[in-house]
């Protein structure tokens, strides 16, 4: 669900010049509601409300910050020029709010763009989101867009500068934010004097994953105004009953990761759907009377994984450890809700990337999502990054391969 811990603790900035001023084309606000307030305006979802202005790398830049973390550079032909967009979306109850998202633009390239979707892993402070401070939350926005298409990246809900807390591996809210990200993600880029086609290629690592799976499904409905055109997933969490709940407890999943995942889990779906009153009913002292606070998007992970302990046993009442290891009632419902994300036929080719070696989300996810798939009339290449590479790893080394796969796609 997330990238490896270690990256995400020693962030870098990426070799960019960090522009302050706001763009003269800034969008004047536009009234949209808080969570749980009521205006007399309500701003249509996926209108643009104020696009900002962050990186400009050039085709030299975008080598050197790709080649700094070990990804493939042989895709890259343009620099880029990154945005943060504020948009106008709901939030898991269907109530008006706002989120942001990264666009990022090549410099030069087609005169009509294409749409990549990239979706982001796991991510708890606010800061670590694709429009928080630079580092290798942007690297496979950059890489896509140096390859010639245009980039959507949400920050999702709660994330980057969107107001509430973020709804963790709720797939429904996840996929609503990702749309309305690339309706305003057209209309900047008009603005912006480049225009973006209809045509999305969707990607996305991890938990970002498991949305760009759900994502082809709600954009195959024909209702959103986009087609899809390919959809190429790395290493997501598709199925959290038969593979990635069970990986918890029988050791598919490293036991401190799989504890910092299971607490932001079930802290999240709590306040969607009640899974429990007291934090006490799930989790031992002490960790029960500080869990809660530590997913609240202010703690960076390195924090977070810190205060936990090292494996589920330690965490968890010997109720709740029996819950995950053969989950039934309110989690089990919860779960089932989330893991239905390739229960569909796509009309599209679809390429689930993936690794042997990955401790975070086991390969089972993907070879039960392409067996899903394929109950549905359709089949997808199951792509194994071996099993030498770790979940990050299969970011790495996947997202050039998907950004090929998409030329070829498309040519």
């Amino acid at each position: 669900m997330t990238k490896n811990r270690n990256k995400q603790w020693l962030r870098r900035g990426a070799a960019a010049m960090v522009l302050t001023a706001v763009l003269g084309v800034t969008a004047a606000p536009v009234a949209v509601a808080a969570p749980g307030t009521v205006t007399q305006s309500v701003a249509a979802r996926g209108t643009l409300v104020a696009v900002a202005p962050l990186d400009v790398l050039s085709r030299s830049q975008v080598v050197e910050a790709l080649t700094a973390d070990g990804i493939d550079t042989g895709t890259v032909r343009h620099g880029v020029s990154a945005y943060r967009l504020t948009y106008a979306t709901v939030d898991p109850k269907g109530r008006p709010t706002t989120a942001t998202g990264l666009l990022v633009l090549p410099r030069g390239g087609p005169s009509r763009l294409d749409l990549v979707s990239d979706t982001h892993g796991t991510t708890v402070y606010r800061d670590s989101a694709p429009t928080g401070a630079p580092g290798d939350n942007r690297l496979t926005p950059y890489l896509h867009a140096a390859a010639g298409r245009a980039v959507a990246a949400p920050d999702y809900l709660g994330l980057g500068a969107g107001p509430g807390s973020h709804p963790y591996m709720d797939t429904r809210s996840a996929v609503t934010a990702t749309v309305d990200m690339l309706r305003a993600a057209r209309t900047a880029g008009d603005r912006l004097g480049r225009s973006v086609t209809r045509d999305v290629y969707a990607t996305g690592f991890s938990q970002g994953g498991q949305v760009a799976m759900a994502l082809g499904r709600e954009l195959s409905r024909g209702r959103d105004g986009f087609r899809l055109r390919a959809l190429a997933p790395m290493a997501g969490p598709y199925d959290l009953i038969g593979n990635e709940l069970p990986g918890v407890t029988d050791g598919r999943i490293e036991p401190h990761t799989a504890v910092f995942y299971l607490s932001y889990f079930l802290t999240s779906q709590n306040k969607l759907r009640p899974l429990y009153q007291d934090p006490a009913e799930v989790f031992r002292a002490p960790y029960a009377q500080l869990v809660e606070g530590l997913f609240d998007g202010s703690h960076p992970e390195s924090e977070i994984v810190q205060s936990l302990p090292a494996s589920p046993e330690e965490a968890l009442t010997p109720e709740w450890l029996a819950n995950v290891r053969d989950p039934h009632g309110a989690l089990r419902a919860v779960a089932a809700a989330n893991s239905d994300a390739c229960e569909w036929r796509p009309a599209v080719p679809v390429r689930i990337y993936t690794a042997s070696g990955d401790r975070d989300v086991p390969i089972g996810n993907a070879t039960a999502c392409a067996a899903s798939l394929a109950r549905h009339g359709a089949q997808a290449q199951v792509v194994d990054q071996g099993a030498e590479v770790d979940h990050y790893g299969t970011a790495l080394r996947s997202a050039p391969q998907v950004v090929r796969w998409f030329d070829q796609v498309g040519s």
